[in-house]
């Protein structure tokens, strides 16, 4: 928790948030922070909102703006409103969140209530030689801010500097800890800086949705996770097909539509010794792969290849594959291979029924996917159903022993008709049990196959109506 120094009376709605002064002024004593400081309530942020005890927390991150306040800062939901998301890191999300729980707030009021931006410590004499977790650092000597890496091509600088900070990625203290390191432009694995020649093909950046709605935003060249088995097929445990493997947070990213890229990429360039590094890569992404679309543009990029080392013009090379476009328009390098899966071609002379095959076996292919997730989802429904139903006979067939056990222990008259009365009672049970897990197997032929009224009072699936 950071700790109060030199505190600084000022108009909270004036000054702090940038707006133009509220009728409601709070003073607010604000005092400057460290990189990764963190607090509850005021002056940054809301206090006993919207019922009395609510506590809202804050905390930055390592971003200084050159006017000194951080630009990484997070807002924390109070504990008894946390649900799916607990936590914003910017004004807007806070505000959207705010209209929408709370329509009848006054939303100038309620940021004139804590102060949004929060002043660093760095402004009293140490010139900010904090780095960020996102790769900036500002030089608060110069007014700047610069890419941790020293990158002045850097994408996140020219778009800080706008006032555009890139889209919120998520806390790391890991890799983005270390000096000189930017999440923006190096590489996770091998730490140097892409490049972003060519449309950037030689690198790929995760854009999974991590923790709260935030995106992973680690970038990783092509060739190191290749070599680094993290991308292109890989058997064994991480089972890789076609895909990417995040080293930060392990999510996967298919890169059969960054081959696509590619292809189009190639389609513009005039350098033979270019396009040959850039088919080379989709060529590492794709081999192996046992994906039907993936294996068509394999054996594009091979014949494509094979007609450059024979020293083929570019023009050659990329003609088998032109055909007009939907709108009937002078077709591009590659197109037949990249365009939209909405947006079918008109059949006109130029054809290729290479083109419209590689589509039909993509659809195919997306079809038994979801076709085997169909199946893996009955699959263990009739798994979990079965398996109950089991241990419920089990558990009768226990009773029964106990009930048999009960009964050659007793003499009496009385007590030996009520036992056997039991006895009997339960082994119909076990019947009924036995004959209802009978009907449950008929499962086993396909979910399809399978009488609606076992899949409704079995397995609890309703049937569609017609």
């Amino acid at each position: 928790m950071s700790s109060y120094e030199d505190p600084v009376e000022v108009d909270s709605s004036a000054e702090c948030n940038g707006d133009t002064p509220s009728t409601n002024k709070n003073e607010l004593h604000l005092y400057p922070v460290s990189a990764n400081d963190s607090g509850e309530g005021l002056p940054y942020a809301p206090a006993d909102w919207p019922n009395p005890g609510d506590k809202w927390a804050w905390k930055v991150g390592k971003r200084i703006a050159s006017a000194g306040y951080f630009l990484d800062r997070y807002l924390y939901l109070p504990n008894r409103l946390r649900g799916k998301r607990s936590v914003f890191a910017s004004r807007l999300s806070v505000e959207q969140y705010v209209r929408s729980e709370f329509p009848s707030t006054d939303i100038n009021e309620f940021f004139a209530s804590f102060s949004w931006k929060i002043p660093s410590k760095l402004l009293k004499g140490d010139w900010y030689a904090e780095l960020t977790s996102s790769g900036m650092k500002s030089d608060s000597h110069l007014g700047t801010i610069s890419c941790k890496a020293g990158n002045s091509l850097c994408a996140s600088v020219s778009l800080i500097e706008e006032g555009n900070p890139s889209p919120e990625t998520m806390i790391c203290d890991i890799c983005c800890s270390e000096p000189g390191f930017c999440r923006d432009c190096c590489c996770i694995l091998c730490c140097k800086t892409i490049s972003s020649a060519y449309g950037g093909y030689s690198y790929i950046r995760c854009e999974a949705t991590a923790d709260d709605g935030y995106i992973c935003g680690h970038i990783a060249h092509i060739d190191c996770a290749l070599r680094a088995y993290m991308a292109g097929t890989v058997g064994g445990s991480i089972g890789l097909d076609a895909e990417y493997c995040c080293r930060r947070c392990d999510s996967r990213t298919e890169l059969v539509s960054h081959v696509m890229k590619l292809l189009k990429i190639c389609g513009s360039i005039d350098s033979h010794d270019d396009i040959e590094k850039i088919l080379n890569v989709g060529f590492c992404i794709l081999r192996g792969s046992r994906k039907t679309n993936a294996k068509q543009l394999l054996r594009h990029i091979k014949s494509a290849m094979a007609k450059l080392q024979k020293g083929a013009c570019i023009g050659d090379v990329f003609k088998e594959v032109e055909f007009m476009d939907a709108n009937g328009g002078t077709p591009h390098h590659g197109e037949s291979i990249l365009r939209e899966r909405s947006s079918p071609p008109k059949m006109t002379s130029n054809f290729d029924h290479r083109v419209e095959s590689l589509k039909l076996e993509d659809e195919i292919d997306q079809t038994l996917q979801a076709l085997r997730k169909s199946q893996n989802f009955e699959y263990r429904l009739a798994e979990e159903r079965l398996l109950v139903q089991k241990n419920y006979i089990m558990n009768l067939y226990e009773q029964l022993d106990k009930e048999r056990s009960d009964l050659s222990s007793h003499t009496t008259m009385v007590e030996t008709d009520t036992l056997v009365d039991a006895v009997l009672q339960r082994v119909d049970q076990i019947k009924r049990e036995i004959l209802k897990l009978k009907e449950m197997k008929q499962v086993q032929n396909g979910f399809g196959s399978t009488s609606k009224t076992i899949l409704k009072d079995y397995f609890g699936l309703e049937a569609e109506s017609s």
